[in-house]
């Protein structure tokens, strides 16, 4: 690459997408600014301060950036209020795409970061909408799924009998870094999903094969879902998160696409593949 070529921010870069972000795309040859909170550096990104609540921030996480990846303010419930006046000034700053992560049970307009999806449009000529199922990682890490596996060996959701096609996050970063850099931007919303829907239960029963462990999915009801989340985090947010447990029970989410194979050139990781990979995690 030349000297003169552009950097790419990724915000969130030490998060679960973020951070796969940013180090692909580093070790692709290209310039990249990690933004976060702590200016950490990560995979041979350059490390830059971001915070969504500290607009004063963005100034120079903007400086020489002409494309960024955009993870939206975790946990809030609003994140358009924050996200499109920095979207107007990424814009005025000289970036020319924008690729946002979004969630496959949200469409343009609807709640949260569905406003920012139905905006970014208007606001620049290339862009992306990354819609990913369920991540595959909430089942390993700090997530809660992750810390009841391994506390008591139970999985709970409202998400009854429905079915999700759970995707591994290495993939979404892969179809990511080909929205960020490839000659055409998607101009488009990208659903992403792994090769399978699996109910809790059949997650449960991979799991339980893998680690040898006995782990199962207790089903709650929408309600009892809501208090166990609100507990935690913000109540509208808890809110919002039960409801999609609910769409999941009625079936919103029992579908697979062929986004990874279409833009990267080869399959998603499967389900039981990634909990073998992962098992280590699984079992401390």
């Amino acid at each position: 690459m030349n000297g003169t070529q552009k950097f790419t921010l990724v915000i969130g870069a030490t998060g679960t997408t973020g951070s796969r972000v940013a180090a692909r795309l580093a070790a692709g040859g290209r310039r990249v600014k990690a933004g976060g909170r702590r200016a950490t550096p990560v995979g041979g990104a350059g490390p830059v301060r971001f915070d969504w609540e500290d607009p004063a921030s963005f100034e120079g996480a903007l400086d020489g950036a002409d494309r960024v990846y955009l993870i939206p303010p975790l946990g809030s419930p609003d994140p358009a209020a924050v996200m499109l006046p920095f979207l107007q000034q990424a814009r005025t700053a000289g970036v020319r795409r924008a690729v946002l992560l979004s969630s496959s049970a949200i469409p343009a307009g609807g709640p949260a970061v569905g406003r920012v999806h139905q905006a970014l449009p208007d606001l620049f000529d290339q862009w992306a909408v990354l819609r990913p199922s369920w991540f595959m990682q909430n089942f390993t890490g700090d997530h809660v799924h992750a810390r009841t596996i391994r506390a008591d060996g139970i999985i709970r959701t409202a998400a009854g009998e429905g079915r999700v096609g759970f995707v591994d996050a290495d993939d979404i970063a892969a179809v990511a870094v080909h929205a960020l850099t490839d000659a055409r931007a998607p101009n488009t919303d990208l659903i992403i999903t792994g090769p399978q829907a699996l109910s809790y239960a059949d997650v449960a029963a991979v799991l339980t094969r893998v680690t040898g462990r006995t782990i199962t999915h207790r089903r709650l009801t929408r309600e009892q879902m809501y208090h166990r989340l609100a507990a935690d985090i913000p109540a509208e947010f808890a809110e919002m998160l039960a409801g999609m447990d609910h769409a999941i029970a009625e079936g919103a989410e029992d579908r697979t696409t062929d986004t990874v194979q279409r833009l990267t050139g080869r399959s998603p990781r499967g389900f039981r593949a990634f909990a073998e990979r992962e098992a280590h995690r699984l079992r401390s």
